[in-house]
């Protein structure tokens, strides 16, 4: 039985340099919301809610630390349930918390992520690709092809995965062209017993709103999950920020550029990461909506500067006579398989 494999690309280039703070009151990069339909921004609601229980599930079977990107499995997965039908459609439609026959409203939610996405904040730069690439002797139907190209700006491609050094060179070279580089393996080996690979690939670099100050980066004493106390570098700031803490967590955000992004910190009160991650799963946006503007003092471990990630998963196709060549059954258990770390200082 043939599988198909979904695979995600994840690289973060996250720059300290100094810049001044433009925020909601104008500038020369204005804060820009997104402008979603009624229906879309119910979807960014469920993508909330999947987004801790994907942290959830990747974190119980991670070792070690990692970085994932939610937005990447939700573009990946409607690309499949653009060709899914039936009980497949229905299952992948709960996973992501859409509801059923909502195909065309996933589609167009995509759409109008991508085309926003990158364009809300000047001193962000963020590219999102999607790729197809199916082995040679399965071609994909021509509706299914021209969908995933209008809605998710996919490249599809027919490789000879019998030919599996050549297939590698492309696919590798097409996650390392849209990553800038920093991923530029996403794949070790193509298998003659995979119909496709489904890959999406995500780079974002961008600046703090305000700076930190070199000269306040200091080593101090950092405590990590097991409770193992070690020096790193601590960058220092106390401004305010959007704050926010209960009986489970503090927790901060820090913006970047016209304050479109921002990191959210947050410290676990008493528990570990892994169960701090396990009670917020269960709920509908815990850390949205409840922060408030207070003087913070901020100490976090120096950024490493690049993140390139990988991971994927197989999940299993059988064949038939519909869209994406298949009586599809789903079963969407993805699998984090990190590339490593690179640090840089800049």
């Amino acid at each position: 039985m043939k599988s198909i494999y979904i695979l995600a690309a994840s690289s973060l280039l996250l720059c300290t340099a100094a810049c001044s703070q433009v925020g909601p009151e104008g500038g020369n990069n204005p804060y820009k919301a997104l402008e979603l339909s009624t229906k879309g921004a119910e979807f960014v609601q469920k993508g909330s809610s999947f987004t801790f229980e994907y942290i959830d599930r990747i974190n119980s079977e991670s070792k070690g630390d990692y970085i994932i990107s939610p937005l990447s499995m939700q573009f990946l997965l409607g690309m499949i349930l653009d060709g899914a039908q039936g009980a497949t459609a229905d299952e992948i439609c709960s996973v992501l918390g859409y509801g059923k026959g909502e195909v065309d409203a996933v589609n167009e939610y995509c759409l109008s992520m991508l085309e926003q996405l990158p364009k809300m904040d000047k001193k962000t730069k963020l590219n999102i690709a999607n790729a197809i690439f199916v082995d040679e002797g399965w071609p994909l139907l021509g509706s299914y092809k021209s969908d995933v190209g209008k809605y998710y700006r996919a490249e599809v491609s027919n490789l000879d995965f019998s030919n599996g050094p050549a297939s590698l060179k492309v696919i590798n070279g097409w996650c390392s062209k849209h990553t800038e580089g920093l991923v530029p393996k996403i794949l070790d080996e193509v298998s003659p017993d995979i119909l496709a690979y489904l890959l999406n690939a995500l780079y974002f670099k961008s600046q703090w709103s305000e700076k930190f100050s070199k000269a306040l980066t200091a080593e101090e004493l950092f405590t990590d999950e097991s409770g193992t106390k070690s020096k790193v570098n601590m960058m220092k700031q106390e401004k305010s920020y959007n704050y926010t803490e209960n009986e489970v967590f503090k927790a901060v955000t820090i913006p970047y550029g016209n304050g479109v992004y921002s990191m959210t910190v947050l410290l676990p009160v008493g528990a570990i990461a892994g169960a701090l991650i396990g009670i917020l799963a269960p709920q509908d946006g815990p850390v949205r909506g409840r922060f408030v503007a207070a003087k913070v003092r901020n100490q976090v471990p120096h950024q490493a500067q690049r993140y390139p990630v990988r991971h994927g998963h197989a999940p299993r196709f059988r064949r038939g006579p519909r869209r994406f060549q298949g009586n599809v059954r789903f079963r969407p258990v993805p699998e984090f398989r990190p590339a490593g770390r690179r640090h840089q200082s800049r």
